[in-house]
Formats: structure tokens, sequence, C-alpha cells
């Protein structure tokens, strides 16, 4: 028997009520393949900050560092600035354990109807490849002249082309291994420095791969063009801000956030890797027990992808797609009346049922 410790920060509103249903659903999928979980909660949060200044403790990241992989809920509450809450603890995880890949599949499942009119299951089947270490998301800058007329803010992008070649060939990798064809996100025309030497890596390192189509659109229109035609794609690279806003349209494209796994990458394993919905703490709802838990279940498939379980993460991927499907039960955010619980329930009783089922 395979044995795997896990971390499991729930975090904020809704990521403690689909958390507890992915752990469910990985139990159920660990009985069937011989596996073994073991869990750890942290309650690393905003509620913890309220209390204690801090989202996790100093020492967070060597607390983690044991772990074969961290399963993470939402982050971020009202009452704590965002700034605060993904700064104190959801970047600090990602650039410690050097998770430079940002990984979001986008998929239209039968069952489903897509706010597109005319759209059909499969059509629309695409990956985002988000660059997670630097980009927009930086720490470089400043505030001036603080509340006067004069008041000045100051943002840095950084790019280096260590971060971009890696990332880029990352993605090329991936098409390799589906539809052969990849696309940069980029904003060259406006944006005169970091995004013409975006271009220059994505140029270098695509043409190392000739049996990879290669394209590149500015993020404008490639953001009408997921919209228009969503089936024109199959892996989309950007930098840490444009993968992010894109992941979130893609999301919008196949029917709900609820739908949309993703995963935070250490490709090396030379650290734990953390695996989150990318849907947020919806404090509008939470509480409610009405939140989609499918997000939060597919990227545990992700999970046990990443750990080499590659006929579990297809059992699991297989429960959800067969439920949404064929099942009756759904949440409100696709068209049903089901709590978060009965979801989670029927999609762990589905890869119970399939034991008898091979994967493929």
């Amino acid at each position: 028997m395979k044995a795997y410790k896990i971390a499991v920060i729930e975090g904020d509103g809704i990521g403690r009520e689909v958390v507890p249903e992915g752990v469910r659903v990985l139990e159920a999928v660990a009985h069937r393949f011989d596996l073994s979980f073991s869990w750890q909660n942290f309650d690393w949060s905003c509620e913890r900050y309220a209390k204690t200044g801090r989202m996790m403790p100093e020492d967070g990241l060597e607390q983690l560092r044991p772990f074969d992989a961290i399963y993470l809920g939402a982050i971020g509450y009202p009452g704590v600035p965002d700034h605060v809450s993904l700064w104190g603890l959801l970047i600090p995880i990602r650039r410690g354990f050097k998770q430079y890949v940002n990984l979001r599949p986008v998929r239209l499942l039968e069952g489903i109807t897509s706010p597109l009119s005319g759209r059909k299951p499969g059509e629309i089947d695409f990956v985002i490849v988000r660059e997670n270490s630097e980009g927009e998301y930086s720490e470089v800058g400043g505030r001036l002249n603080r509340n006067t007329e004069d008041d000045i803010a100051i943002q840095q992008s950084i790019f280096t082309r260590r971060a971009c070649d890696r990332i880029i060939r990352y993605a090329c990798e991936l098409a390799r291994t589906r539809k052969k064809h990849v696309t940069s996100a980029t904003k060259s025309n406006g944006i005169v420095f970091s995004m013409p030497f975006w271009d220059e890596r994505f140029a270098a390192i695509s043409k190392q791969y000739p049996d990879v189509k290669a394209d590149q659109f500015h993020i404008d229109i490639l953001s009408a063009h997921l919209v228009a035609h969503p089936d024109w794609f199959d892996v989309v690279v950007g930098s840490n801000l444009f993968g992010d806003i894109l992941s979130d349209l893609g999301a919008a494209v196949v029917g709900s956030m609820g739908l949309a796994p993703a995963a935070n990458l250490n490709p090396e394993r030379e650290y734990p890797s953390l695996f989150e919905p990318v849907h947020g703490s919806a404090p509008d709802i939470a509480g409610k027990g009405i939140a989609n838990p499918v997000a939060q279940i597919w990227t545990g498939a992700m999970m046990l992808r990443h750990l080499g379980e590659e006929q579990a993460a297809h059992a699991v991927e297989q429960a959800i797609f067969k439920v949404l499907a064929s099942s009756s039960v759904r949440t409100r955010d696709i068209g049903g009346k089901a709590s978060t619980r009965q979801m989670g329930e029927v999609i762990a009783e589905e890869v119970s049922a399939s034991a008898g089922v091979s994967a493929r």
C-alpha cells in the first residue's frame, strides 16, 4: 500500500465546505486503489490572521516541507485586505516551494451548458499554463507622498529569462501530449519592455518544438477569441497576470467557477506542490452548504496524477464526468438544488461503484 502525507488547508469561506468533500472522494479512491492518505489540518486563514496577525506561522513553510502535497480550499474573507491574505499565505508557499507552474484545465463537460450559444461538450478543451513565480505579481515598487495630492504608487513587473524559458518549455512539452498547439498571451504593442522580451523567449523556445504549432495573440483579442472561438485553443501560456485572468474567463465559458481545478506545481518535485480550485472563498454563499465541490474534487485528481497515481486520478475524473452527465444531483450553480455534501457523496459513491471498471 502506498501512503501519502497530505497537508490540508481549508482556509476561508466555502473552502471549509468543499475541502471535506474532496477528502471524501480521495478516501473513496484510496480504498479502491490500495492507497493511504495521512491528512494533517492547518487552521491557516483570515480568521487566524484576525486573532494572531499572521495568516500562517513564521515557520509555516518548514511545517509544510515534509508533506507529499498540499490540498487547499480558498483564501480570503471580508475584513482582511486581499493583498494581505494572498501575500501572507498563498504566494509565500508558491514561491518558497518553487511552484512556478500554475496549471488550470478548461473543459466543457457533458451535462453542463456553456453560456456560449451552441457550444457542445468536447468543443472547449484547453489548458492555461500560468507563470507562477514573478511577472506582474512582484514586491518591487512602493508608495510616495501618501494621502496627499501628489500620492504615487509604483509597481514593477519582473521578467527573467530563466522563468520565461522554463514556463514556455513546460507549455510546449504539455502541448506535445495533447493537440500539439501552444498559444502565447502577450501585449507587446503596449508594454514596451517586458512583453517584447516575453515574445523573444517564446519564439526561441517554441522553435525547439517543430512538431508543435506555435502562435501568439495580444491579451485583449485573445480574450475575445476565447469567447468567440474557444475551440481554436489547446495550451495557452501566459504571464502571472494574464494567466490568472484568462483562467477565470475559461471557467466562465465552460459553465461555472465551481468546475475549475488548478495546481501549483514544482515540476522537479524538490518541494511539495499545492492543489486548489480556481474559485475563491465566495463569502456571499459561505456557510449555506450550496457551494459546488467539483473543482475541489477535480484538483484532488490533479494531485493524484502529480503523485504518480494515474489510474486513481482517472477514476476520480471519470466519476465527476459521469455524475455531471447523468445524475440529477447537481448544485445550484449548474442548475440543481443539491447541497455541497450531496454532490460530494454522489461522486464518492460513483468512484466506489466503478471499482470493477478498468481505467483507460
